[in-house]
């Protein structure tokens, strides 16, 4: 049998059939969540599709989806406020979706790790750049955890810990990939999520629209 052909792989938006293909993915994507529950479920993935379709998108190989993004969108008063992720999500529902914030949120992205080579986070992000284009909104946002934290706790704060990956003395598998990505570090969040790794901290990361053209 031939390899599949990775030119094949499409982003494109959720539909309600890929809502049991997200979940297996998640439980491929991150099993030491899975053990304790904390990924997504069939009823929060329909709650994305209701709230808001058009922030939802999966990364598809021949119908088998192999990677996927859910987004709200967000007014945060003030703009750098702390926040956790089960309050800015709503408990993972987006019910706090605004459609007149000024803010794209990434709740979350997750890709199968047989395809980790294949830039399919990259294309979700520039999946979620252009709708931040498309809605004129002046901001992608997110928390990020702080993956290997746990490794160097002993050793330093969060704080620390992130000034070292952002001066490339340290690579952190999700804040490594969101610098590279274009996206800034603001701060970090305390008690974000219940995480083993992070040890709940995660990264305020902030990608301005370079194309923001009006106030909403």
């Amino acid at each position: 049998m031939e390899p599949p052909d990775h030119s094949e792989i499409i982003i494109r938006r959720t539909i309600p059939e890929d809502i049991d293909k997200i979940v297996n993915l998640q439980k491929e994507s991150f099993p030491y969540l899975a053990r304790t529950g904390n990924i997504w479920h069939p009823d929060e993935l329909r709650s994305h599709l209701e709230v808001f379709p058009e922030g939802q998108c999966v990364a598809d190989l021949n119908g088998q989806v192999i990677g996927s993004a859910s987004s709200l969108v967000v007014q945060l008063e003030p703009e750098y406020v702390d926040h956790t992720w089960k309050e800015i999500t709503g408990n993972g529902l987006l019910t706090t979706h605004n459609p007149n914030g000024d803010s794209l949120y990434g709740a979350d992205i997750s890709t199968h790790p047989k395809y980790r080579h294949e830039h399919i986070g990259k294309r979700l992000y520039d999946f979620r750049k252009e709708l931040v284009i498309e809605l004129n909104v002046r901001r992608m946002i997110s928390g990020g955890r702080l993956f290997n934290y746990c490794e160097y706790a002993d050793k330093m704060s969060a704080v620390e810990y992130a000034q070292k990956v952002i001066q490339g003395q340290l690579r952190d598998p999700v804040l490594s990939f969101e610098l590279e990505n274009g996206f800034n570090f603001i701060k970090i969040l305390p008690n974000y999520m219940d995480d083993i790794r992070s040890l709940n901290y995660a990264s305020f990361i902030e990608w301005p629209n370079p194309n923001i053209s009006r106030k909403r």
